[in-house]
């Protein structure tokens, strides 16, 4: 591969300096069809790139090698066998070729298949009473002539949008606790489940898989507790509508009274 710097003496050689191809050839040991090639183009970089690997070991294994890492992929990855262990497993079947060949299949064919985009979706649409969402953000009031930062606890309606909230001087799970009871109160029923944010007083860890996201074992008894009390029901006729008012909802949830 010739550099910038290369092509950048050659071109100064040759259009400033004057200087012959010969000499150019002679001096920086480069062949005459490159520095034509660089003299008579605008590139800033000659590179070699081959098409097609040729593979005349490997070529009748490659249907075996395929099929094993085609198995393999499903497993972990720390279950998954190196190129060392998959050129001595043909080479146990009789594979006679260089270990390089399997090395650079394998490492081609795992970054083409980790390419493969993974099928994902964010749902957009709720069924009235499927799922609510909770978190909690920090707001600056006055109160009493005096800035204050308080915690205000906010649940919505994921089909409606219809908000909740409800302020507090603090953020722990209790009060997690009476925001839920407060909302399922004034919504007049429970959802079927809750969409939860990385929050300490909610959720207890995050895993990957099956286990993704999981609550608080008390916040599952809490849960358990409110819905028993109040059913699951859809939001009833007329919410929609009232899904902007969420200034007087908040004037009216209030643990106190404020003036901002």
């Amino acid at each position: 591969m010739i550099g910038v710097d290369k092509i950048g003496d050659i071109r100064r050689a040759y259009f400033e300096e004057r200087c012959p191809i010969k000499e150019i050839v002679r001096t920086l040991s480069v062949s005459r069809a490159t520095v034509r090639k660089i003299i008579r183009g605008h590139e800033t970089e000659f590179k070699y790139e081959r098409g097609i690997q040729p593979s005349p070991k490997l070529g009748d294994w490659v249907e075996v090698l395929t099929e094993i890492l085609e198995t393999e992929d499903g497993l972990p990855r720390r279950e998954r066998r190196s190129t060392q262990r998959l050129f001595e497993e043909l080479r146990g079947r009789g594979y006679d070729g260089a270990h390089d060949s399997v090395h650079r299949f394998v490492k081609a064919w795992r970054t083409e298949h980790t390419r493969v985009p993974v099928r994902a979706f964010v749902p957009m649409s709720f069924a009235p009473g499927e799922a609510y969402q909770f978190d909690w953000s920090h707001e600056a009031i006055t109160l009493h002539g005096l800035p204050l930062t308080v915690k205000a606890a906010h649940m919505k309606l994921s089909h409606s949008r219809m908000p909740f909230v409800r302020v507090y001087f603090r953020e722990t799970q209790e009060l997690v606790f009476d925001a839920h009871d407060k909302a399922f109160r004034f919504y007049g029923g429970v959802c079927r489940r809750g969409i939860y944010d990385n929050m300490k007083t909610a959720v207890e860890a995050i895993f990957v898989g099956k286990a993704a996201g999981t609550i608080a074992a008390s916040c599952k008894c809490a849960r358990t507790i409110w819905s028993s009390r109040w059913p699951a029901r859809p939001p009833r006729a007329g919410r929609r509508a009232r899904s902007r008012t969420k200034s007087a909802i908040c004037a009216t949830s209030c643990s106190g009274p404020s003036r901002a």
